[in-house]
């Protein structure tokens, strides 16, 4: 066997042995990722999407970048799970337009009044029942699989949702900048919904567990969960904007 080949060989292995220890690795994080997702969402299939990103990241891994490849597989496993559950959105395309309408109506009310937007005041904007508007954060709320730490990231994030009303205005930013005003954003929401971010990203808990917490129904807990979201999509265009 010429060096060449002993060469490839020798990678070849390494690539296999990465994937081997490795594989785990796969079903744990998609075995945390589905507990967030719709009961259509098999765990098999995120299963087989996190090994292709394993493989891509055995294959792509530089030890010389500072990060381990356990630090640096995650990151691919999870995004090509998101990628996945994005090809495949179950959401149809009225839902995601009516989030639009209502992150625009929060974006209107707040510039105007430099406060909080009311329930009450963004189902007046959208000139519907309050018992409409409540049935569209419901809505929404089962197509949204956000992470505060993902949001611009590679899933149908903050960032995706901007794109049609902000073209350009991420041209420039640096990672760290995008952090900081996620953070920003994040910190600046009402309490509630500050408190349900918290307890559904940082403690992990599910929406039933958040609702015992509370004092509130699981699906009082996840209008509270879209709402913040969409608010969040409405911050990030005034902050995005002012930043570039």
């Amino acid at each position: 066997m010429n060096g060449v080949a002993m060469y490839a060989s020798e990678q070849v292995s390494n690539h296999n042995q990465l994937v081997e220890k490795h594989a785990s690795l796969v079903k744990r994080i998609a075995c945390h990722l589905i507990n967030r997702l719709p009961a259509s969402v098999q765990l098999e299939d995120l299963i087989q999407a996190g090994m292709i990103g394993l493989l891509e990241a055995s294959r792509n891994y530089d030890a010389t970048q500072g990060a381990s490849f356990e630090t640096y597989a995650g990151i691919r496993i999870r995004g090509s799970m998101l990628d996945e559950i994005r090809k495949n959105d179950w959401a149809p395309r009225s839902v995601h337009r009516k989030s639009r309408m209502v992150a625009e109506a929060v974006r209107e009310i707040e510039n105007q009044h430099g406060r909080d937007a009311r329930d009450t005041e963004i189902a007046a904007t959208l000139d519907m029942p309050i018992e409409d508007y409540y049935k569209i954060l419901q809505d929404n709320s089962y197509h949204k699989v956000l992470s505060v730490e993902d949001m611009g990231l590679g899933e149908e994030s903050l960032l995706d949702n901007l794109s049609d009303n902000a073209p350009g205005v991420l041209d420039g930013l640096q990672k760290e900048d995008m952090q900081r005003i996620i953070a920003e954003a994040v910190a600046s929401l009402p309490e509630r919904e500050r408190l349900v971010m918290a307890l559904y990203y940082d403690e992990e808990l599910n929406l039933r567990e958040i609702g015992a917490v509370m004092g509130v129904s699981e699906s009082r807990v996840s209008q509270i969960h879209s709402q913040a979201v969409i608010r969040l999509q409405a911050r990030m265009a005034n902050r995005l904007t002012e930043n570039t």
